[in-house]
């Protein structure tokens, strides 16, 4: 049997980094890391709660935890203008006090920023979302799965993986279908590799996305 794991970590400290920067003791590593997923699932909540266009999708590629003593840097990676950048300066003002407030802490300020990615569809977080529009839009699996491939190849990257797994098209057996254009190395650890996993709820019942896209090769 062939041993599974998240290409991401797989490359951690070679072409991989973190999404979260900050130290701790050991008896507070758990708490810290609960609070980051706090944080996260918070700035989700919020953002999908506020989408103008309830068919649109949230455009967050990932979010960067920075934590100093007295404050929580946090970086918000967004593929598309959507409501965080219409009414920018009032909007992050808003997500910083509704961030704040769930956050429970007087001692730590929150401040949220946001990036702009230059090249939205070579983010997989944002293609897995764009697939999972589709099919809740009743869109064919594979005519999502190839436009989304053709999207990709607009953005120079070298190969990519995608699949579907569940009950596909309302079928009663669950079964997995997959995609491959170019190369994806995945057992190269000098190769970056960009890999998310997506969920979507549809009334058939629960579809797995993954979607694995080989960014470029580090020489060495």
């Amino acid at each position: 049997m062939g041993q599974k794991i998240n290409p991401l970590g797989f490359r951690l400290g070679t072409n991989q980094s973190h999404h979260s920067f900050w130290f701790a003791k050991p008896k507070d590593f758990s708490r810290n890391l609960k609070e980051d997923e706090k944080i996260r699932n918070c700035i989700q909540n919020y953002v999908q709660k506020n989408k103008q266009v309830a068919s649109s999708f949230e455009g967050i590629s990932h979010i960067e935890i920075k934590k100093q003593i007295n404050f929580i840097q946090v970086i918000i990676y967004i593929g598309f203008p959507n409501l965080l950048i219409e009414g920018r300066r009032r909007r992050i003002k808003d997500l910083q006090s509704h961030v704040q407030k769930e956050f429970h802490s007087v001692n730590q300020r929150i401040y949220i920023a946001i990036k702009k990615i230059e090249k939205p569809y070579g983010k997989p977080t944002l293609l897995a979302e764009y697939i999972a529009l589709q099919l809740k839009n009743r869109v064919s699996f594979r005519k999502a799965m190839k436009k989304a491939i053709e999207l990709t190849e607009q953005t120079d990257t070298k190969g990519i993986q995608v699949q579907i797994a569940g009950r596909i098209d309302g079928k009663e057996i669950a079964r997995v279908e997959w995609i491959r254009e170019g190369r994806v190395p995945l057992q190269t650890i000098c190769a970056k590799i960009d890999h998310c996993s997506h969920t979507i709820s549809t009334i058939y019942g629960a579809l797995g996305i993954k979607i694995w896209i080989f960014v470029n090769q580090e020489k060495g």
